[in-house]
């Protein structure tokens, strides 16, 4: 497998997962409705461990344009690959949240909140505060990526694998996220990864329906700038202690 299939599928498998225990929760008539944040940040942490063992050992399972780019500005991953490894994660977001309409499109149709049913493909805020919305995913993000450089020190076991999280790192990675989501997720709904919130929120605007505010594109880009800003501030201080 090459590494930009590996990058597709393994985010994909990650939306399908996250988002998918989003779903269960939130959607009307399914039955893990209503069980909780919970159930949703546990979800959450598995998918990333399903992604990265699937991923992990064909491009190092960044799943993430915040890991890519925070790799990148490192130093411990070639920036010619940047691009690439960004198309497929977006790519992969956008089939896994089609895929979770997919499979709970009965749930969907009954469930008649448009908040509730956006909430199985994007975050929102709890308040919505640019500012304090913007640093919440930047503060997030700069948790996750510099723990990631410290449980990997962003290397792989083979020189002609791509630099990345790496299968052996997928339990602590998993293990980070949670602790992200029972942390800092109560203010954003932690994206944490601009592909994970704005792969869905491009298929939830195309699929069919007049919900209100449909995509909320208004927010959308902080779940994408903050993640990176995020990335930005964890890579600068990695490079500055080491």
């Amino acid at each position: 497998m090459s590494p930009f299939n590996a990058e597709l599928i393994g985010t994909m498998i990650l939306i399908l997962l996250g988002n998918g225990v989003v779903a269960n929760v939130v959607l009307t008539g399914t039955k893990g409705n209503g069980s909780g944040w919970m159930v949703i940040t546990t979800g959450w942490a598995l998918a990333v461990f399903a992604g990265v063992v699937i991923a992990g050992p064909y491009s190092g399972a960044h799943l993430n344009p915040a890991v890519t780019l925070g790799l990148a500005i490192a130093g411990k991953f070639a920036w010619s690959q940047v691009p690439s490894f960004i198309l497929a994660q977006l790519l992969g977001a956008m089939l896994g949240g089609l895929l979770v309409w997919l499979t709970y499109k009965d749930h969907f149709t009954a469930t008649k909140d448009p908040a509730l049913k956006s909430a199985a493909f994007y975050t929102s805020p709890a308040i919505k505060n640019t500012a304090f919305n913007l640093i919440s995913e930047a503060l997030g993000t700069f948790v996750l990526l510099f723990a990631v450089f410290y449980i990997t020190n962003a290397q792989m076991g083979e020189e002609k694998t791509p630099i990345g999280l790496g299968s052996i790192g997928a339990i602590p990675v998993a293990f980070i996220v949670w602790s992200i989501g029972l942390s800092l997720g109560g203010t954003t709904g932690y994206a944490i990864n601009p592909a994970r919130d704005l792969g869905p929120r491009i298929i939830h605007s195309l699929l069919p329906g007049k919900d209100k505010n449909k995509g909320d594109w208004k927010y959308g880009w902080i779940p994408v700038a903050g993640p990176i800003a995020g990335a930005a501030l964890a890579a600068g201080l990695y490079l500055l202690l080491n």
